[in-house]
């Protein structure tokens, strides 16, 4: 296997605390001696001497050598007014679509069975930072968080990129993914120059590095890549693609060299308010995918143990939890079963909002004990045909969030055309949202994109 940066990182995490350790125990020690000694001076003098200092504890010592630093402002950039572009004569028309890989049933990837981690995580700059439980956001304080579908810059939309730039594919909706304060999306490529293609899939993909960029540039700040694609050229992908994203500073969560690091959570603050990002996968082509104790891959749910788990670690941390989940069958209106109970789950656990992905088309929304699930977001940045196709009906999920996790929706529904997604004209954004409004659940969504709960 080879060694990755990811795995350097983590090597030298561990080597930086041995010292941080001892270096804790001889200021310690040698605080007491001079305790010692002061008192020992003040018992030979006038016999008015302060009193020594009470002693310093060996835990508050290495709690404060070790303190995380402070978390990242994920401010976004202010609003670009932006004028529709024009489509490409030459985008493609008629390439096949790479929407129609079928996958494996949930039977076809075992579950395997894993106790969760008892250890503390570790606020890191390569996964994000903790905040101090201890304090408290502003009266009345929020946060709008965006959310995004699948994005794909490989394929025929790295074709694309190749001929009309990076920025190409967000264009029209950057203005909307700016005004968020945060913006997140699933990234549904290995980002990579080398890699050995996997076996028995009818669809790999490899994206260059150059190409994340435009996720950049288009106000996103975290993405997940727990789904079925990350893997595509295998573990060797999979780190290049994490060393990409950390070098362009862009957030990412469910993979990992181990399971430790695929389920860590990622925290962003703005505002005053700590927002986690876990990442999972209930779409996992076959077992060897999975993240495990000492072996590389997504986090999956499968198993929901670990999942929940990482939703109440965060949960502790956070005043807001999301977490986004690529699972469902493809072009499928409405969820199944694993969906409904996955989600369930995950916010009996503490999550507040779960984001799904990977049925290629947009799936309803469900108002659940006061919290919110989107089943599907769609396709966002992908390969898309001439013809209509219910496929390149997209949208932005806007979520205005309080420090009690509770949160506001509204969906700005948008039609992706020669893979750039655009605002819809007005009466085919209602007709969507009408339809979203049916298959949603204990919820309403209005002709304006409101979200409600029944």
């Amino acid at each position: 296997m080879p060694y990755s940066r990811v795995q350097s990182k983590q090597k030298a995490k561990r080597k930086r605390r041995w010292p941080i350790v001892a270096i804790s125990a001889l200021a310690v020690a040698l605080i007491a001696a001079v305790g010692v000694y002061a008192a020992i001076l003040a018992g030979n003098g006038d016999g008015d001497a302060s009193p020594p200092a009470p002693p310093v504890s060996t835990s508050s010592a290495s709690a404060s050598a070790s303190a995380s630093s402070p978390p990242d402002d994920a401010t976004a950039s202010p609003v670009e007014s932006s004028q529709p572009a024009e489509t490409p004569d030459s985008a493609p028309s008629s390439e096949p679509d790479d929407n129609g890989e079928v996958d494996q049933p949930d039977e076809g990837a075992p579950a395997e069975t894993a106790s969760p981690s008892t250890e503390e995580p570790e606020a890191t700059p390569e996964t994000g930072t903790t905040n101090d439980p201890g304090t408290s956001a502003p009266t009345g304080a929020t946060v709008t968080l965006a959310f995004v579908g699948d994005i794909l810059p490989a394929s025929t939309v790295g074709k694309l990129i190749d001929q009309y730039g990076v920025d190409y594919p967000f264009k029209l909706a950057k203005p909307l993914l700016e005004s968020a304060d945060i913006a997140a999306g699933n990234l549904e490529a290995p980002i990579t120059t080398r890699g050995t293609p996997a076996e028995n899939k009818q669809f790999v993909f490899k994206g260059k590095p150059a190409y994340l960029a435009g996720l950049k540039n288009a106000g996103l700040d975290v993405v997940s890549l727990a789904n079925n694609h990350t893997l595509d050229q295998g573990w060797q992908g999979l780190s290049d693609t994490m060393d990409a994203l950390d070098d362009i500073k862009l957030k990412h969560m469910g993979s990992g060299a181990d399971e430790k690091e695929a389920f860590e959570p990622v925290y962003i603050e703005h505002n005053g308010l700590m927002v986690a990002y876990i990442g999972v996968s209930n779409v996992v082509p076959e077992g060897s995918w999975k993240a495990g104790p000492d072996h590389p891959g997504v986090a999956e749910t499968y198993d929901t143990t670990r999942a929940v788990a990482a939703v109440k670690k965060a949960r502790e941390l956070a005043d807001i939890v999301v977490v986004m989940v690529h699972w469902g069958n493809e072009r499928a209106d409405t969820p199944k079963d694993a969906q409904f109970n996955v989600g369930h789950t995950l916010i009996d656990a503490g999550a507040d909002l779960i984001i799904g992905s990977h049925p290629h088309v947009l799936q309803g929304f469900e108002a659940y004990k006061g919290k919110w699930i989107a089943y599907s977001l769609g396709n966002f940045v992908f390969t898309t045909k001439q013809e209509y196709s219910k496929t390149q009906d997209t949208g932005v999920l806007t979520a205005t969030c309080a420090a009690d996790g509770n949160c506001r929706l509204k969906f700005d529904p948008m039609y992706a055309k020669a893979s750039q997604p655009g605002p819809m004209e007005p009466e085919q954004g209602k007709a969507l949202l009408a339809r979203l409004n049916k298959v949603s659940y204990r919820a309403t969504v209005d002709s304006n994109g409101r979200i409600t709960a029944k």
